[in-house]
């Protein structure tokens, strides 16, 4: 199996278009699958508009390398 990965990406939606956002803990085997857990989770009306932002939060995210090879999912999640 390949190498998993815990990622911490936070995200917002800026104001005045909204103040969504939050902080996803992710487990996931490179950038793209995360960025595909976190933008299949999100919740809200006209947040595709922002994926480029997303996509590059989730490049820059802290990342730490697991030991164990546990499945590719969504840990924790704290949005508003």
């Amino acid at each position: 199996m390949a190498q998993k990965y815990l990622y911490i990406v936070p995200h917002a939606i800026p104001f005045p278009s909204s103040e969504y956002g939050g902080i996803w803990n992710v487990v996931a085997e490179d950038d793209n699958e995360c960025f595909d857990l976190i933008s299949n989770d999100y919740e809200y009306e006209g947040y595709e508009e922002y994926f480029g932002k997303l996509r590059e939060n989730v490049v820059k995210a802290t990342r730490f390398a697991l030991i164990d090879e546990p499945e590719s999912i969504i840990v924790d999640r704290f949005t508003t």
